[in-house]
């Protein structure tokens, strides 16, 4: 699929399986911070929308103001982090290397990058709004 190019409608009834839209106070802040810290790819960003993809993961992020008409908002917390207890999980991200970019670009570094039991190396990183990201590699 072209995410550069498709309409809503044709984007909208291609997606199957399990999809994660991100609220966000600040579109164009967040796709600047997942693009830097990350590497992600940003279609069709608006200062409202993005369509983000990483590797062969496809989401999406909007601004609170699109949902004006949505229940979701009016869950959200006045400030502070918005997605408590979930964490965004981006295997094969060099997590030392994402760590040193997310500070300088408005991120929050919960945890460095460490060696887990589990195998991995990752680190825990609060974006603007307050998700928490994980790039991980295997040890």
């Amino acid at each position: 699929m072209q995410y550069d190019t498709v309409d809503a409608v044709t984007f909208g009834r291609s997606l199957r399986g399990l999809g994660i839209n991100l609220l966000v106070q600040d579109a164009q802040r967040s796709v600047a911070f997942l693009t830097e810290v990350f590497g992600m790819t940003a279609h069709q960003p608006t200062r409202d929308f993005a369509i983000l993809t990483y590797g062969d993961a496809v989401f999406q992020i909007h601004a609170d103001a699109t949902y004006h008409a949505h229940p979701l908002p009016s869950l959200l917390p006045e400030s502070g982090p918005r997605g408590g207890g979930v964490e965004l999980r981006l295997y094969d991200c060099d997590p030392d290397a994402a760590a040193a970019r997310a500070e300088a670009a408005g991120g929050l570094i919960l945890q460095g990058a460490t060696d887990k039991p589990h195998g991995l190396r990752e680190a825990v990183i609060l974006d603007p709004d307050g998700y928490a990201w994980v790039p991980s590699r295997a040890l």
